[in-house]
């Protein structure tokens, strides 16, 4: 297959190449790039593109690396035991199959996502290298060796919140979604508004940028919340003049709680729109 993105997602030329090297190495894909970049929603066209099976691991801070291939459950074997239950003498029925085994074995060619990968612990990266490597791995409770017939694609995000280890990064093709450009972004709202009145993307283009240049800016909305605060504005029937009389470095914007998340860029829109009254 070849990714040239799709009608629900804008792809640039260079994450294209990215993922269609990848496919082509048979080498996960990881993703980086802030939040709300579309990083996750990728692996979803990916799979829509490709006509294939999407099957998501999405990590915690909890998450084991073992997870992701299986988890015997010895405590429901022993109950099972000594309640007499016929179960109990096949150990595969208390082998829970986890996402990379569902991967290897999937009867189409799936499309596996590891999301948020920096969330879980340090280690989680290192105790998946041969796994991701040699797309195999070994149930010893079965004496079972479970390998993938040919290798899935394989999609992993990272917010960027640890350092990845070095030998894990070598095994990956690596790609950074790059904030969108305003031209970028005018056709990532194009595909989800189309017919949108043209001087209120530009007006809202304008203050969305303002915005993520304010200095001390503790979070800069994303794309998502671009298009969040778009779709409040046209819900709402915001009046054009409101967004033109507006000066976005001094003063909050119209329903600003689309793209200011905490409190802290609240305070310091407040404050901005505190100074300019008073020098005004």
């Amino acid at each position: 297959m070849r990714f040239e993105g799709t009608s629900e997602y804008v792809a640039t030329d260079d994450l294209k190449v990215a993922v269609n090297a990848a496919v082509a190495l048979r080498r996960p894909l990881l993703v980086k790039g802030e939040p709300g970049t579309g990083k996750t929603v990728l692996a979803h066209q990916i799979a829509q593109a490709a006509n294939a099976p999407l099957i998501e691991w999405n990590i915690k801070s909890t998450t084991k690396a073992q997870q992701g291939l299986y988890e015997y459950d010895a405590v429901a074997r022993l109950r099972d035991g000594q309640l007499g239950d016929e179960r109990v003498h096949d150990i595969g029925n208390y082998i829970k199959k986890g996402k990379l085994w569902e991967a290897f074995t999937a009867p189409e060619l799936p499309v596996l996502l590891i999301d948020e990968i920096d969330k879980a612990d340090i280690e989680f990266p290192n105790d998946l290298l041969q796994e991701l490597d040699r797309m195999e791995f070994y149930v010893y409770e079965t004496k079972e060796l479970v390998k993938a017939k040919d290798r899935p694609i394989v999609v992993i995000t990272s917010n960027n919140e640890k350092e990845l280890p070095d030998a894990f990064l070598r095994r990956c093709f690596f790609h950074y979604i790059k904030f969108p450009d305003r031209e970028t972004m005018q056709a990532i709202i194009d595909v989800h508004f189309p017919g949108i009145q043209k001087i209120l993307v530009q007006k809202a283009l304008e203050i969305f940028y303002d915005v993520r240049e304010v200095p001390g800016l503790k979070k800069k909305p994303s794309t998502s919340e671009l298009l969040d605060w778009l779709k409040l504005l046209l819900h709402e029937d915001m009046p054009l003049e409101v967004l033109q009389s507006r000066d976005p470095s001094k003063a909050i914007p119209p329903l600003h709680g689309a793209l200011l998340k905490n409190e802290q860029d609240v305070m310091l829109f407040e404050r901005l729109a505190f100074m300019s009254r008073r020098n005004s």
